[in-house]
Parts: C-alpha cells; sequence; structure tokens
C-alpha cells in the first residue's frame, strides 16, 4: 500500500519538475537528438565538433537520471527468529508424535537454519534487483504460505520439507534488514539505529522458547499458528506502513514517470544505463555475493567469526535440557522460560547506545577536523565494550556452576551475561558491514549469513550428541575455548581494520 502511494507521489513530484522546467529560463542550447549523457552531469554534442558541453535542464530534473542514448546501452525481523526458536519447547512432543529418536527431531533446527541459509544468498541480491520492499512482501506470504503447510503436514518428511522451504523465504530479513538499514541512515546515523535493530531482532530467538513453553499441553502444532499470527501482523503493518527505499528503485521509478510523462524513452537511472537488460542486472546482483566472498577479506573474516559464533550460540541453547531439567530437575516448559534470563541482558545493551553514539560523535568530529572520514572501525567498539571478553566467561560460569548443589540462579545469571555478548558481537559484525559497504550491504551480508546458518543447521543435530555423551560440563567448556580463541577479533581487526579494507575491492571507506 505504502509502496503504491509512494510510486503515484512520485508522478506527482515528477508532474510538478517538469513543469518548472518549462517555465525555467534555463534552456540548452543543443537538440536532444544529439545528446548524449555522461557520468558527471554533462551534455556533449555527438555530432556538432568540438563545443563547450552545456548543463542539461534533463538532469536537473531527477539527480540520478539521466538521458540516455538509443543505441549506447545494451538495451521484518522479528517474525524469523520466533518461528527459529519457537519450535525448541515442542520438540519431545513432536518426536513422539512422529515416532522419531531426538537426534531426528533436531533436524527441525537444523534443517530450517540451512534453508536461511541457502535462502539468503538470493534475497540480499534479489533486493538489490526488484526493490527491498517487493522482496519484504514476497517472501513473508511465502513464509506464511509454507508454514500452514506445515502445520498441516501429516509425516516427518513433508514437515522437514515445508520447514526448508519455508526457511528459504524467511531469510530474507536477515540480509535485506542491513541493506534498508544502510539506505534510510547515513554512516554516522548506523551506530544509533542499527543497535536497535539488531537487539529487537534477537528478542524474536530469546522469546520464541518462552512463547512456545506451554504449547505442547495444548498441542505441539499450536506453535506453527503462533508464528503464522506473528507473520500475519507482521505483513500487515509492513503493507501500510512500511515504503520503498532502495534508492536506485525509487530512480527506476522516476525514470519511468520521466518517460512516460515526455514520451522520451532515453531516461534511465544511472544504474541501469550502463546494465540495461533485467536479466543482465539480475544476474550481475545474484552474483556479487559470490564475488565479494573471494575479493573482500572483510567479508572472509566476519564469516569465519560467525560461524564459530553460531556454532556457540546453538551449541549453548541446546543444552538448556540438559542444564536446567536434567541438573536441577525442573519441567521442561520451565527450562524454556528461562530464556527470558538474556531480555534484561538485552536491555543493558539498549543502554549502551547513547554512549557509544556520543563516542561515536566525537570520533566524527575529530576525523573531521583532520579531514578524513568517519572510520568503520568504530562499530567494532560494540564487541570490546566487554562482550568478546564476558562471552567465554560466561560459558566457563555456566560449564562449572550447573551442579545440582548450587543455585540454579549461578547458570540463569551466566546465562544472561551470554546474551549481552551474544548481542553486542552480532551488532558490532553487522554494523560494520554495512558501514563500509552500504547500498550493497544486502549482498555483502548475504554469504556471512549463508555460512554461519549452514554450518550451525548441520551443527545443531551434533551439539546434542554431544550433551548426551559428554555431559554439559564439558560441552560447555569445549565452547568456552572456542569463545575464547574469539575474544580477541575485534581488538585486532579495530587496529588493523583499515589495511583489511584497503586490501577490498568494493569496499565505499578504504582509509
Amino acid at each position: 500500500m505504502q509502496s503504491i502511494l509512494q510510486y503515484r507521489r512520485l508522478r506527482r513530484e515528477v508532474e510538478e519538475d517538469l513543469a518548472h522546467a518549462k517555465t525555467s529560463s534555463l534552456r540548452s542550447n543543443v537538440s536532444p537528438a544529439l545528446l548524449e549523457a555522461n557520468a558527471d552531469g554533462y551534455m556533449r554534442p555527438e555530432a556538432e565538433g568540438e563545443k563547450e558541453p552545456v548543463l542539461s535542464t534533463d538532469m536537473l530534473l531527477v539527480p540520478g537520471v539521466t538521458v540516455s542514448h538509443p543505441n549506447g546501452v545494451n538495451s521484518d525481523v522479528v517474525f524469523l527468529g520466533v518461528p527459529s526458536s519457537i519450535e525448541g519447547a515442542t520438540q519431545d512432543a513432536f518426536d513422539a508424535c512422529f515416532g522419531v529418536n531426538s537426534m531426528a527431531g533436531s533436524m527441525t533446527t537444523g534443517i530450517f537454519l540451512v534453508g536461511i541459509g541457502v535462502g539468503s544468498l538470493f534475497s540480499g541480491p534479489f533486493s538489490e534487483t526488484f526493490g527491498r520492499n517487493a522482496v519484504y512482501f514476497v517472501t513473508l506470504v511465502l513464509a506464511i504460505v509454507f508454514t500452514l503447510g506445515k502445520a498441516l503436514a501429516l509425516n516427518y518428511g513433508a514437515d522437514l520439507a515445508f520447514r526448508f522451504i519455508c526457511a528459504l523465504f524467511a531469510a530474507a530479513p536477515m540480509t535485506v534488514a542491513g541493506g534498508t538499514v544502510g539506505d534510510i541512515w547515513q554512516p554516522l546515523q548506523i551506530p544509533f539505529g542499527l543497535p536497535m535493530l539488531t537487539m529487537a531482532a534477537y528478542m524474536g530467538p530469546i522469546l520464541g522458547p518462552v512463547i512456545g513453553a506451554y504449547t505442547p499441553k495444548i498441542g505441539f502444532v499450536r506453535a506453527d499458528w503462533i508464528s503464522i499470527i506473528i507473520a500475519g501482523v507482521v505483513l500487515i503493518v509492513m503493507i501500510l506502513g512500511q515504503p520503498e527505499k532502495f534508492s536506485p528503485i525509487l530512480l527506476e521509478w522516476r525514470a519511468k514517470h520521466l518517460r512516460d510523462l515526455t514520451g522520451d524513452d532515453r531516461y534511465r537511472a544511472e544504474h541501469s544505463a550502463v546494465i540495461s537488460s533485467f536479466s543482465n542486472r539480475l544476474l550481475t546482483d545474484v552474483y556479487r555475493p559470490f564475488v565479494m566472498i573471494s575479493t573482500e577479506p572483510l567479508i572472509q573474516i566476519f564469516s569465519f567469526y560467525l560461524v564459530l559464533l553460531y556454532f556457540v550460540l546453538f551449541t549453548f541453547l541446546n543444552g538448556y535440557p540438559f542444564i536446567f531439567a536434567n541438573v536441577y530437575g525442573i519441567s521442561t516448559s520451565l527450562t524454556f522460560v528461562i530464556f527470558a534470563a538474556m531480555v534484561p541482558a538485552v536491555l543493558v545493551a539498549l543502554f549502551l547506545i547513547p554512549l557509544l553514539y556520543s563516542l561515536t560523535k566525537k570520533a566524527a568530529k575529530k576525523a573531521d577536523v583532520k579531514g578524513k572520514v568517519l572510520q568503520p572501525e568504530v562499530s567494532l567498539w560494540w564487541a570490546m565494550a566487554g562482550a568478546s571478553v564476558l562471552m567465554p566467561v560466561s560459558l566457563f560460569w555456566m560449564a562449572w556452576t550447573c551442579y545440582s548443589s548450587i543455585s540454579i540462579w549461578s547458570p540463569i545469571v551466566a546465562s544472561g551475561i551470554f546474551g549481552y555478548s551474544l548481542v553486542c558481537i552480532f551488532t558490532t559484525t553487522y554494523m560494520c558491514t554495512i558501514f563500509v559497504y552500504l547500498k550493497f550491504a544486502a549482498s555483502a551480508l548475504g554469504f556471512m549469513t549463508f555460512s554461519r546458518y549452514v554450518v550451525s543447521g548441520a551443527l545443531s543435530p551434533a551439539s546434542v550428541k554431544m550433551y548426551e555423551n559428554i555431559g554439559a560440563h564439558w560441552s560447555l567448556t569445549i565452547v568456552g575455548i572456542v569463545g575464547t580463541i574469539m575474544a580477541p577479533v575485534p581488538f585486532v581487526l579495530y587496529k588493523y581494520g583499515h589495511k583489511v579494507r584497503a586490501m577490498s575491492k568494493n569496499v565505499q571507506n578504504k582509509v
């Protein structure tokens, strides 16, 4: 709805621009048939020898829209989190219904994570071709449809198939949302706005198990119906209130209005004037994530970092029943309610936003005095604010205090500290990537999302066996060691990140 209204508003604006141009005293002294647009906004005569370039009125009508010679070219975020984790509390009921063991049952989570990883490779590039809202709308509708299919599945195989296909479309917010942030905010605004997005995104996986904690008592399928209801509400809000923000698409709309109103089909948005064929543009956008992983050291580093982070995350989350239900003898439902202990930790991180944002503004002023731009390494302050160090601390804390002789509040507090570390580290990686790649952030996040979700999806069932075979103490110790290895990464990047960016080809802020 908002996109349609926005499209009509752009047409009215173009009509006003044309009316203003007709009454303006600025006129080109060169015939449009003899003009060809260049990248600087000047029109050069094509067949009148050496004349001085003249500024075209057409170029002033819509910045970013050029007049191309006919032969000059080649003619939601929270929804994802809830369904990814809400079924954790229903796992035992699911296994009993379909007659599978816990290892096979955990495949529902694993297959969902793999589906998100695969879908993320395409959702970001598609949003850079069709626009953000088109991808948000289509993927959310299809995710609802296939969640409904899963709710009605009659056997284990059908359930897994619908779960995977649903995840393919539910992946869009993980990549497209990052691109939307780059569309809306300037680099100095990102440190203030993005943390709110990442914290809202992580409230989904945290609250999912809490929401689903008591659904087994009324039927485990109700978890799917809850996901559908939440997604339906998000869809309605998106249709009614979310406008398109991807600037190349907005320029394409303006250019189309100019073509329709003037009858001159040479008007093209700058990016489509370079690659005019729609199929070529789509192929270029889909191919971009694969190119970026081979040419961007920063994406390679963050991809490996997030793979380790998600290994730690899902191994940690899969251990809740072994830590709380087995050791302390509480019910499965109450075990998943304990996930809410991470909510206060997220709120603590929320209160850091004004502090870190003020530090970012001071850094920007200092850079401006020196004639430089704000460096993306300021994004690493989130992980450096104790998060990267506190993560292994929380894991070792939980590993060796989850004894029945020690108060249950000890591992609960440790889980809260883990939640703080998780959201701050995730904020750092997303913020730094968006800071560096801006309009191509969705493609940059595509491979990062793919790698971490596919690996975590494959390891999720294996982590269950790890807890069964070596126990909660040593399982958490292993992931704590991994967290310890990860701890220095933000500090190293803070010092040498500018050198990493200098080796990259597609970054928009190298020095």
